[in-house]
């Protein structure tokens, strides 16, 4: 299923790869760029198929699942431009980038800035501009990533960060968590009613096959519980969890990350 922008006819493509990663695939229907391809073998049938080539891999993080085709891939494309964090161990980076850095894609004709968004790694980036957003692990659909290797602190800052983009800013997050994130959601804010209707839009969705991604801003802010730590409901639900009363904002968001890897 694709989603295209309002600029130059570019196309936005979800590749399904394992069990629920998402690759994306910008293209012009000539050239394209690939974000976080875990999997040559998807991307190759990809550009075999539509008869694109391959002119960049944008990286956000350094887990296989996002890094495992990128070996491949440059392999059968070796000019291939790789853009990645720079404090990282990803092979292969071509270019590395850091905060508020700019990434030319003069192939599709688009500028995409970076951010640094620690937390679930501590390389983890992300790319905006042009109204979407490729968020990796950080921001999910009705959900975020673990904390792996930062802190609580440090994954709550990264996504405060989605507050800072317009209501309509697409964002394209790299797996298909969304039914499993409302089923959390739903202990949290049993009484939100967007959510339970989003809810039965993604099962739609899924019963089709469809994504439930790309979401935006808007919509996170009514159904996603890591962005609503001002709800009552939200805050309630911590304070049963802690056992605690007048709770901060990082002590909401860790008592609701860690209650969400434990459900």
């Amino acid at each position: 299923m694709d989603a295209t922008t309002t600029k130059n006819k570019l196309v936005i493509t979800p590749l399904p790869a394992f069990s629920d990663n998402y690759i994306w695939i910008l293209h012009n229907h000539t050239s394209c760029v690939v974000v976080d391809p875990g999997d040559a073998d998807v991307v190759f049938d990809f550009l075999k198929e539509n008869k694109l080539r391959l002119e960049t891999i944008l990286v956000t993080h350094h887990h296989p699942d996002h890094t495992g085709g990128i070996n491949k891939l440059v392999q059968q494309y070796p000019y291939t431009s790789v853009f990645g964090p720079k404090d990282s161990s990803i092979p292969h980076i071509t270019q590395k980038v850091v905060e508020n850095h700019k990434v030319f894609l003069n192939e599709i004709e688009m500028i995409f800035n970076v951010k640094e968004l620690p937390g679930h790694t501590l390389d983890h980036i992300m790319y905006e501009g042009h109204g979407v957003i490729f968020s990796g692990d950080v921001l999910f659909s009705a959900g975020c990533g673990r904390v792996f290797e930062g802190t609580y602190e440090q994954m709550l800052r990264s996504i405060d960060t989605f507050f800072n983009y317009p209501d309509n800013t697409l964002i394209y997050c790299t797996h298909e968590y969304t039914l499993a994130n409302i089923e959390f959601a739903l202990t949290v804010e049993p009484n939100n009613e967007t959510l339970k209707q989003f809810k039965a839009w993604a099962l739609r969705q899924r019963s089709n096959n469809f994504p439930t991604l790309p979401t935006n801003i808007s919509e996170q802010k009514k159904v996603n519980p890591f962005m609503r730590l001002d709800s009552p409901e939200v805050i309630a639900f911590c304070e049963k969890q802690s056992g605690q009363k007048d709770l901060d904002r990082i002590e909401l968001f860790t008592i609701l990350r860690k209650a969400k890897d434990n459900f």
